[in-house]
């Protein structure tokens, strides 16, 4: 799930936190450490690599460098680094995870134990134990573990991470470098933190030290409760710098749930791809200001296609919930009851609409339209400039599609040139790309074109909506007019 991250952000875990009264620990986090520790385990998996150990590519100006290399060989059991080099061998990594049910149900991260041959859970007393994959989602790096024992098990309770405020508490318990259970403390950062690990990120920030062995341990507050499951931290070493980020847990636990029940996560479906609003967009349809999901697409035979929504359309609210910006809106689908009915507010072509539309499981997106041009064919087009848009293009005719190899269905105006300093080119709009509507009025010819933009300029609009093809992705763009 992380490798789309930045390559400063590194898949690292939590440490925990128990049971305490809802105040600042005047002289020590010692009482509240005692009641959360049992509750804390270390994560141990296996599995066949080629012989290369995981501190090999450390960089040697690292400072520990020598110790964690050999701290690494002695874990894996390598007697040196040549001999293994190249062969296959058994290599163990290590996290953290914490236990969330006394009957034996254990969070970490996914990426704690994604491959994993054998998984392995150490308890707070050393005693080591076989764990089950019970299930796991790769979207929020969540899984979920079960242990089979005759030991009592401590269980620790959820928080409600929206109601974590900037500036409160923040304890840790974890396992980094394998060194057991290790405990820290900080304060919450930030909320609400994307750090584009995926369209569900809700990550709270902490300077609470989170290291590499600390994946999938969990964030306390400091009544005792889980309000985050560490997951990532931002280091140009591997080392922590004070910028963790921890999963929320309003986020994770409807995501265990289904996974404890079915053994995978059940998410919504409406059936759209989405953007955000700018301004600019805002303005050239008359919404007050930019708020809300735009649909760039409508799946075919989709929750959203049965519903009656269209391109075009401004999700303001779903299901009673505002969505006040475009990536609230697939977590609060995600979260939604397969099969709800529920009511949407949407704003389409200057005008509020209520509609209601029955929640699906999340499903495969279609396949995204393509539309590619080579600079050799650019120039064989006919050529039509609109120059209130600083843009040149050409109507698609069935000679133009197989000309430029445009998928069939493609109707619009092909971009074939864009003026240096214009709001187009600023935008990221470039030759290849498709328009084929303008001001959510469907885009055919240039003349069609033209009197989109007339009636915008006759309603004072100060910028005009595009519907963008471009490559595989289609979406809105809002452009100032230009003169």
């Amino acid at each position: 799930m992380f490798r789309h991250l930045y390559a400063a952000i590194l898949a690292v875990g939590a440490l925990v936190i128990g049971a305490a009264e809802a105040r600042v620990p005047t002289e020590s986090f010692a009482d509240l450490t005692a009641k959360l520790l049992p509750a804390v385990v270390n994560i141990s998996t296996s599995q066949t690599v080629q012989g290369k150990g995981e501190m090999d590519d450390m960089d040697e100006a690292e400072p520990f460098q020598d110790w964690f290399k050999e701290f690494d060989k002695r874990r894996n059991g390598d007697p040196g680094d040549v001999p293994n080099r190249g062969k296959k061998r058994k290599q163990t990594s290590l996290g953290s995870g914490f236990i969330i049910d006394k009957a034996g149900y254990i969070v970490t991260n996914n990426h704690v134990v994604e491959g994993a041959e054998k998984i392995s859970v150490t308890l707070a007393d050393d005693t080591v134990l076989d764990a089950k994959l019970v299930g796991r989602d790769e979207k929020v790096d969540i899984a979920l573990l079960k242990i089979t024992t005759t030991k009592s098990l401590t269980a620790v309770p959820w928080g409600d991470s929206d109601k974590v405020r900037v500036g409160d508490w923040a304890v840790a318990i974890g396992n980094p470098f394998g060194l057991g259970g290790t405990v820290t403390a900080g304060i919450i950062s930030a909320r609400a933190r994307d750090i584009d690990a995926g369209q569900y990120d809700d990550f709270l920030q902490t300077d609470a030290a989170i290291n590499k062995g600390n994946s999938g341990g969990p964030l306390f507050n400091l009544d005792g409760e889980v309000i985050g499951i560490n997951t990532a931290i931002f280091s140009p070493s591997g080392m922590s710098v004070g910028v963790g980020f921890a999963a929320a847990a309003n986020l994770v636990k409807p995501v265990l749930a289904s996974l404890r029940q079915y053994g995978r996560t059940r998410r919504g479906w409406l059936g759209v791809q989405i953007q955000s609003v700018s301004p600019e967009m805002a303005e050239s349809i008359g919404l007050d200001k930019a708020r809300g999901a735009m649909i760039a697409e409508v799946m075919p035979d989709g929750p959203a296609a049965k519903a009656g929504l269209e391109t075009g359309d401004i999700i303001l609210s779903f299901d009673q919930k505002p969505v006040d910006k475009m990536r609230a809106l697939p977590r609060v689908v995600a979260e939604t009851p397969i099969d709800k009915t529920v009511d949407l507010n949407i704003w389409r072509k200057g005008k509020p609409v209520s509609l209601k539309v029955k929640v699906m499981e999340l499903k495969e997106s279609a396949p995204a339209v393509t539309a590619m041009v080579s600079p050799e064919d650019m120039r064989k087009a006919e050529r039509i400039q609109l120059a209130d848009l600083g843009l040149t293009v050409t109507p698609i005719t069935d000679r133009i599609r197989k000309q430029f190899d445009l998928a069939d269905g493609v109707e619009g105006l092909l971009v074939v040139d864009v003026d240096d300093d214009s709001d187009a080119e600023e935008k990221g709009i470039s030759n290849g790309d498709v328009i084929d509507e303008i001001q959510q009025v469907p885009v055919m010819n240039a003349a069609d074109a033209k009197s989109a933009i007339a009636k915008a300029k006759q309603d004072k609009r100060k910028s005009v909506l595009l519907r963008v093809l471009s490559g595989k992705k289609v979406g809105y763009v809002g452009v100032k007019l230009m003169g």
